[in-house]
């Protein structure tokens, strides 16, 4: 309503509803995004005139070409003793830094890294748990004008070598192990596995998250935290930088093929996530921001820009629910928690296990819940507000590791629909298109956003010809970023993910989103989880539903009737699978997704190509030539 209110005094306008905002901020780009370069105080040595070139270019186009800025100098504008990072592991060993501290330790990293040699441009990794060493490393490399790039310590060697062997980092951090479900897991064999892979590393720096003083003795290059960093160093001398200057690489998840590295800015990510949480989240310094998330997930990098606007961040490594499902409720009653931040998984295990925060845990200051990952069902809308609090805003938000942020995602001022994502993001032109390009409104089709915006990728590391990123998302409509989700703006103007576009089934030639079917599934009490494809019969495409039992319960014939009934009864009979099979486990990337392509290709005796994306490759083999599949 600020931000609205500044809008309506400069530019005369009469806005009043958040629907006004967004057509405003769509038809008005320019003005949009300067008035949140304005409101969101950006730190910057230039703003310059103009805010964007080649507006009718996607990709192509330029945003504040003539800005000088440092992303690290708007995360560290805070200097005082407020707490800035609580940082928590399973087990309940706890950090915690005010922004004063953090900043002085940034301060010695950078220092020592810009002595080892590491300039702008540079590519520094992180085989690194989400706690305050990744987060105090990361700023330090942003504070030089290099590229920050991370995977989470539970990544394979392969997967580790598919993302950072085609960076070629000039320095690598690492842990020396980590925690997770009451496991203590040494990393350094797999760190000096990495080391010796990596073309070009110069220097191996170790911190101690397991071990007071870890032996690196067989890690080439390796140096210890504390003897790497520079004790006495106080003062950062941040690098001014383009606003287009790169700041992150992250990777999309890769089952199909080796991941795609894509180039984030410092400009846009700064810029984007400062209107997702002052606007989208009423974020302030007053507030306590947690995600469950790993350094290997976009989450983190959202997660972490929360300090520019002063929030105290909530770092947690470990496992959600060790040593009990309650953990994190645990958590945010005692760090008093404001804006809570899971995944949809999380959220629907949590009422599977019969949590209910609400009536055993003290939670006054909660007042958001964000879930993403993949779609909410409506169950889990009834759940959070019945047995969390019924006093707090559900954000169901959705975008990508592409956008690094969201197309659609929370607003304070509107209300929540079951099953719906509350807006399309502010200055994002989203749409939805049908099959033969057009607009559409209450009817299911491709996801796009029609008009540039400041998150959008640089472009993709090692694409001189920009010919892979623009394979990626500017092919199916010319001048129109086509993200791959199959969704639905709904009649109040919020929006429905359907599910990944290319795992869309098409039995009959009718188009159905998996999400759809996991929603009904999912009331079933005695299913833990599902996985649905589309496998090739008879110049048809039947649906094939693979479900894992809560413990105690076995798939009979009875179950699978009560399935169906619960599918059709819900949705249509196109929706009723022509095979329900019980499986052990679901396949899932490291960041918890399940692959849905992954499957359907063992399903039809098609190899997986990269299986080092995934958490449990193992479980694929449990989809391999399954008898019932080869039958009518």
């Amino acid at each position: 309503r600020a931000f609205m209110q500044r809008v309506n005094e400069r530019y005369q306008q009469s806005l009043s509803h958040y629907e006004d905002l967004h057509q405003w901020s769509v038809v008005n780009p320019e003005e949009f995004w300067e008035m949140m370069w304005e409101f969101g105080e950006v730190v910057a040595a230039e703003q310059g005139s103009r805010v964007l070139e080649n507006a009718d270019r996607m990709p192509g186009a330029r945003w504040f070409p003539e800005a000088r800025l440092n992303f690290a100098e708007n995360l560290l504008r805070f200097r005082d003793d407020r707490t800035a990072v609580v940082s928590l592991r399973e087990d309940g060993q706890r950090v915690s830094l005010t922004f004063a501290q953090l900043h002085d330790q940034v301060a010695q990293i950078a220092l020592a890294l810009e002595q080892a040699g590491v300039v702008p441009g540079d590519r520094v990794a992180g085989f690194v748990p989400n706690c305050h060493y990744a987060l105090m490393a990361m700023l330090a490399t942003a504070s030089l004008g290099a590229i920050w790039s991370s995977c989470s310590p539970d990544f394979g060697f392969n997967g580790v070598l598919d993302r950072f062997g085609q960076i070629q980092p000039k320095v690598l951090f690492a842990t020396d192990g980590y925690l997770y479900n009451g496991k203590r897991i040494n990393s350094l064999p797999r760190v000096a596995e990495i080391a010796d892979a990596l073309d070009g590393l110069e220097q191996v720096v170790v911190f101690p998250f397991l071990e007071t003083h870890p032996d690196i003795s067989s890690i080439q290059k390796a140096v210890l935290w504390d003897d790497f960093r520079i004790p006495d160093a106080r003062e950062i001398d941040f690098a001014e930088l383009p606003f287009d200057h790169p700041l992150y690489i992250m990777y999309s998840s890769g089952t199909t093929g080796v991941p795609k590295c894509i180039v984030h800015s410092a400009g846009g990510t700064l810029l984007q996530h400062l209107k997702e949480h002052q606007l989208h989240t009423s974020l302030t310094r007053d507030d306590t921001l947690f995600y469950y998330t790993t350094c290997g997930w976009m989450m983190w990098n959202w997660l972490v820009s929360g300090l520019a606007v002063g929030a105290t961040l909530v770092l947690f490594d470990g496992s959600p629910f060790a040593p009990e499902p309650k953990t994190l409720w645990d958590m945010a009653e005692r760090e008093g928690v404001t804006v809570f931040g899971t995944s949809a998984k999380y959220i629907a295990a949590c009422e599977k296990a019969g949590l209910k925060p609400g009536q055993t845990h003290h939670l006054p200051k909660l007042r958001a819940i964000l879930s993403t990952g993949s779609p909410l069902s409506h169950e889990s809308f009834d759940y959070v507000y019945r047995d969390i609090k019924p006093d707090l805003l559900l954000a169901s938000i959705s975008g990508g590791t592409d956008i690094i942020s969201c197309f659609a995602l929370g607003c304070p001022t509107r209300p929540v629909y079951r099953g719906q994502l509350q807006c399309r993001g502010l200055g994002m032109d989203v749409q939805v298109y049908n099959e033969q390009g057009q607009p559409v409104v209450g009817e299911k089709g491709e996801l796009v956003c029609v008009q540039p915006f400041p998150s959008m990728p640089i472009g993709f590391w090692n694409d001189p010809d920009g010919s892979r990123y623009r394979a990626a998302y500017f092919e199916r409509f010319d001048n129109i970023w086509a993200h791959g989700d199959y969704a639905e703006i709904t009649p109040e103007d919020g929006m429905i993910i359907h599910g990944r576009s290319d795992a869309v089934l098409n039995p009959g030639g009718v188009r159905i989103g998996t999400a759809e079917i996991y929603r009904q599934v999912e009331k079933v009490e005695a299913v833990l989880e599902a996985l649905c494809i589309g496998q090739d019969w008879k110049d048809d495409v039947r649906v094939v539903l693979f479900v894992r039992m809560k413990e105690g319960f076995t798939l009979d014939e009875g179950l699978k009737k009560r399935i169906r009934e619960t599918i059709k009864a819900e949705t249509t009979p196109r929706h009723v699978p022509s095979k329900i099979i019980q499986v052990a486990d679901i396949p899932r990337t490291l960041s918890g997704k399940i692959v849905e392509l992954a499957v359907r290709e063992v399903v039809h005796g098609r190899p997986v190509k990269n299986q080092d994306a995934l958490a449990n490759p193992e479980t694929l083999q449990l989809f391999a030539n399954l008898p019932e599949l080869q039958e009518p």
